[in-house]
């Protein structure tokens, strides 16, 4: 089955992709919102903004998980983009920091339940296994694209206009994602086989803890974490007053990270059919470890260039793409087809749990104590990831995860972690 014939899955695809540029330009955009509301305390800003997104995400995501069958699931899709579009109109008017927090609180609230609710939807239009699997990747792919084509666009936008015009392109990004959203048919949810709301939300995260490869992807969150927030709280204090750059420049330099990102994405397909996920996950982690090492080296001795902060950003691009690339396999590879969406759910609020650590080190520390003693803490935490990782993800698991996922599909119990264990 070729799955982008299936018109329900093309527009809500479309609906994902559009929304997930949204939320990056307005990333890019809230970066110099912040710098020209708070000047040198952007980093705190910026640090606390991403911070309030992330409590949102960890504990929002889940709980729309639990709740999500107990709701008209299109209606939902269609008032949370709308929520969102009206709330990053609003952030260009905002006159005090405050407001910022507030307005991105109501933003990241709506993000943090709107992933859930795809991704189960998903399951109910694609129902061909492959395909199914191929959407996923899609998903991800999606991502990933983003994280190179915003800040793009948005250096070339504001070469044009100011940063608060970009608010508005992403709000209207927001309705066009709603108007796809009401053109798909979209089924309401079956009823959960779990009684209790609060037992799905936690079934993801059981079975995380009970299988010790998402044991060590747990760890490779926080390398990952520790190395993203580098470059995405820190950035624009770095590049406008230690390099001396103005916001296009911002938002190159973001790009150069989304660089790498893409051009490991685009290889990695080919890699993993011939490479277990774990050797290809911790290889990436060793590349964060080295990337942030170098960034602090390069503060610490004072000999930041444009090509080399470029280079070291391009570096963790391409680090964290060989983490973050092959997880879905590796979740996939865990569970039976049943437990995909809780699993799903689960990683995507344990992923944020560790930036929910790592973003408030880069922005308010980064504010009291300068570049060098906090992207070395930072460092000191992707080093402690990456070793996590190489103890929770033992090596004999490393040919099971590459060579037998349709068994463990097949015969893993989303209900009982003893079996996961056991097919781990």
């Amino acid at each position: 089955m070729r799955l982008f014939a299936i018109r329900d899955y093309r527009h809500l695809f479309g609906a994902q992709v559009i929304a997930l540029f949204g939320t990056g330009l307005t990333t890019v955009a809230l970066g110099l919102l912040a710098y020209d509301l708070a000047g040198p305390r952007a980093g705190t800003v910026l640090g606390t903004a991403l911070t309030i997104k992330m409590v949102m995400y960890v504990i929002i995501a889940p709980l729309a998980a639990a709740y999500i069958d107990r709701l008209p699931r299109r209606a939902l899709l269609v008032a949370l983009d709308v929520i969102r579009g009206a709330v990053v109109l609003a952030l260009p008017l905002v006159s005090e920091v405050w407001h910022v927090y507030v307005l991105i609180g109501l933003l990241q609230a709506g993000s943090a339940a709107f992933t859930p609710t795809f991704q189960a939807v998903i399951p109910d239009i694609v129902t061909d296994e492959s395909a199914y699997t191929r959407a996923l990747s899609a998903s991800q792919v999606a991502s990933t694209m983003e994280s190179l084509l915003s800040p793009v666009l948005a250096a070339v936008a504001l070469t044009f206009m100011s940063f608060d015009r970009l608010f508005l392109g992403t709000s209207v990004g927001f309705l066009v994602s709603a108007v796809l959203v009401l053109s798909t048919r979209v089924p309401d949810a079956r009823p959960s086989t779990h009684a209790k709301a609060w037992d799905k939300a936690a079934a993801g995260i059981r079975t995380f803890l009970a299988t010790p490869r998402l044991r060590g992807i747990m760890a490779l969150n926080l390398t990952v974490a520790a190395a993203g927030s580098i470059v995405v709280v820190n950035t624009v204090n770095y590049v406008r007053d230690e390099l001396g750059g103005s916001q296009s420049d911002v938002a190159w330099m973001l790009a150069a990270s989304g660089t790498g990102t893409l051009v490991a994405a685009l290889v990695l397909p080919r890699v993993l059919d011939r490479v277990a996920a774990r050797t290809v996950m911790i290889t990436g982690a060793a590349v964060l470890v080295a990337a942030t090492t170098a960034a602090v080296t390069v503060v610490a001795t004072g000999l930041g260039t444009w090509t080399g902060t470029a280079v070291i950003w391009a570096v963790t691009g391409v680090g964290m793409a060989l983490v973050i690339t092959p997880t879905g396999k590796v979740l996939r590879a865990s569970v039976e087809r049943s437990a995909i969406p809780e699993v799903f759910a689960a990683q995507f609020s344990l992923s944020h749990l560790a930036w929910l650590v790592t973003y408030p080190i880069a922005g308010w520390l980064g504010t009291i104590a300068g570049f060098s003693l906090t992207w070395s803490v930072l460092a000191v935490l992707a080093a402690g990831g990456a070793a996590g990782a190489l103890v929770l993800w033992p090596r004999h698991e490393e040919r099971e995860t590459a060579s037998v996922p349709a068994a463990i599909t097949r015969h893993a119990s989303s209900n009982d972690p003893s079996t996961l264990v056991k097919a781990a």
